[in-house]
This record gives structure tokens, sequence and C-alpha cells, in this order.
């Protein structure tokens, strides 16, 4: 298999490419381990969570917290580990987590993909409706709390923010 890590982050000048791990459906976390190639099993989520949307990276990143940028890909179909699907960055929940003491910033980017009919309209994550967003908000929290991490949301930013931050931690 490929090593999904190192491709790269841009498609074009419009779009990036987010590595999915973790469909939208799903009961558990899985991580890509570069050093099998393979999915891992990270984490069970608490029961009766699922992922609203397909989780996943954006390749050829690295973010304060040594891994690739986080992105939850926004749109009405579920794929599969390894699928790469172009995007169009929407924005960013500005996000600090503290665990053991340590804080450190771990930020959620948006992204919608370009072959989404349903979600082409949304062009800023901060038009999302309030509930929308209070509710991502509270699934964040929510798979973190067996790890006993704590969340604080700085701020959702719009997709300029979001491409900012995608330049500055390509690699």
């Amino acid at each position: 298999m490929t090593n999904l890590l190192k491709i790269p982050t841009w498609a074009d000048e419009q779009f990036i490419y987010a590595v999915i791990e973790t469909p939208r459906g799903s009961t558990c976390k899985l991580d890509f381990d570069p050093k099998l190639r393979v999915f891992t099993l990270a984490k069970p989520l608490m029961a009766g969570l699922t992922y609203p949307y397909d989780w996943g990276f954006i390749p050829s990143t690295e973010a304060e917290d040594g891994d690739p940028l986080d992105v939850l890909v926004i749109h009405d179909a579920q794929t599969y580990p390894g699928v790469v699907l172009r995007c169009r960055p929407v924005g960013i929940l500005e996000v600090e987590q503290q665990s053991k003491g340590k804080k450190e910033r771990n930020d959620r980017l948006f992204a919608v993909p370009d072959r989404s009919p349903l979600e082409t309209d949304l062009q800023d994550i901060r038009h999302l409706p309030a509930r929308a967003c209070e509710e991502l908000e509270k699934f964040f929290r929510a798979t973190n709390v067996l790890d006993d991490k704590k969340l604080e949301f700085l701020g959702w930013r719009g997709p300029a923010r979001a491409v900012k931050m995608i330049k500055r931690l390509s690699r």
C-alpha cells in the first residue's frame, strides 16, 4: 500500500487531498499506521456514539501535536478507510487540548469533496446552523472524554484561515 502520509497536500490551487481514516457512521476511531501501511484500531467510541462524517487527515502536513492535520469531510456519503478525496477547505474549529497537564493545539479542519452535489453550496463552515456547530463541538468532546482530554474551543474560522493553516503546516 502507498504511504498515504506522503501524497501531496494540494490537488491544485483550490483543492486539497483528504485521506479518510474513519468513515461516517463508524463506532471506532481508526488510524493509518505509516510503518505497517495499514489502518489500525485507535480506540472504540463510547456506546451510542458514531462519527457524523468521514474523518481523516491532510497528507504531507504536520500539526502541533506531531500528527497530520485532522479533517472532517462534510458530505452525505460514507466512504472507506484509505479513500483519498479531492476537497475544498471550508473552515476550521480552533481547539486547545489539555491532557496530563500539557496544553497543545489540535485544530479540526473542515472540507467538502468536489464531487458532493449536496454540499457544494457550503463555502464557509460558519454558515452551518448554530445547532450543527454545537453538535460537532459535543461530538469532539465526547470522543475525548474517556481519554481524559479536556478541549477548549477557541472559535470557528472560515476558509481563508483554513487555507493559511494548511499552507503553514505543509511539509
